[in-house]
């Protein structure tokens, strides 16, 4: 009877003890780097995150709810009106990541990661994309594509902070318009190319036609000091002729009209030599 006794002694000893050393080591919980926990006691969530580290934790009536703080990217889709009243649709790329702090507040209001992209990021990605969109023409959401952006992250930042939602950066996927505002945007873009087409083919003639102007004055010119220099000459001829004349009726008398000249050609002088006779 005493073996049997402390057979079963001994056996309850060994089940207690494993008993205590998983319930110690269930007593222990590590966070690690990029995450943060939330610790319920008895379905309740206690105040205070369980940041990385070591951290005790009541053993069976405790669980510890653990969260990815890292960034975090989905994609959203977002439709809206432009300020002309056109649709307009996007899909954007939210980079985002939970506030380590404000863990135990997103436990209690929204639960899991997926509730809070469903029901948060969501629809206030819809509810930024409006904002943003109502400022602008579609004509201006496409010019000013990037101060649409600005204005989509500064409305969506504002709204997700108070839910513990830290916006890092939004890319906008695509953005798509109405058929009837592409056709009617074609339309004016193929107007626009006609009529810069006529601008240009109007300086190129304006251009053509200064370089006639240019020409015929160029030939103007031309003739007019062809002109000058073939009287110029003709009136040398006349004085040569005289000069000759001059000599053939003055005999041996010195004539009145001397021709001077180098090898370049004659040039005609007129000089009164009656006083040179004189002095003879």
């Amino acid at each position: 009877m005493n073996s049997f006794f402390r057979s079963v002694s001994g056996s309850l000893l060994g089940i207690l003890a494993l008993i205590l050393l998983v319930l110690g080591l269930n007593s222990f919980i590590i966070i690690n780097p990029g995450e943060a926990g939330v610790l319920s006691i008895l379905g309740k969530a206690q105040d205070g995150p369980l940041l990385e580290g070591l951290h005790l934790k009541p053993p069976l009536i405790s669980r510890i709810d653990v969260y990815d703080v890292t960034v975090q990217k989905f994609e959203v889709p977002g439709q809206s009106s432009t300020k002309d009243l056109q649709y307009l649709s996007a899909q954007f790329a939210i980079n985002f990541r939970l506030d380590p702090e404000r863990v135990v507040d997103i436990r209690r209001k929204q639960g899991s990661l997926q509730n809070i992209v469903s029901k948060v990021i969501a629809p206030q990605t819809q509810e930024a994309f409006k904002i943003a969109a109502a400022k602008r023409t579609a004509e201006e959401s496409i010019t000013l594509r990037e101060e649409l952006k600005q204005d989509f992250d500064s409305a969506l930042g504002d709204r997700l902070q108070k839910y513990g939602i830290i916006v890092l950066d939004t890319s906008v996927i695509d953005l798509q318009f109405s058929d009837e505002f592409a056709h009617a945007v074609e339309e004016k873009q193929i107007a626009e190319q006609r009529a810069q087409r006529a601008v240009y083919i109007a300086q190129q003639a304006q251009q053509e036609a200064q370089a006639e102007i240019n020409r015929a004055q160029g030939k103007a010119e031309a003739q007019r000091l062809l002109a000058e220099t073939l009287k110029a000459a003709g009136g040398q001829l006349v004085l040569q002729k005289e000069a000759i004349e001059a000599w053939r009726e003055g005999g041996s008398q010195m004539p009145k009209v001397l021709i001077m000249g180098d090898k370049g050609g004659t040039v005609p002088f007129l000089f009164n030599l009656s006083g040179l006779d004189n002095q003879e």
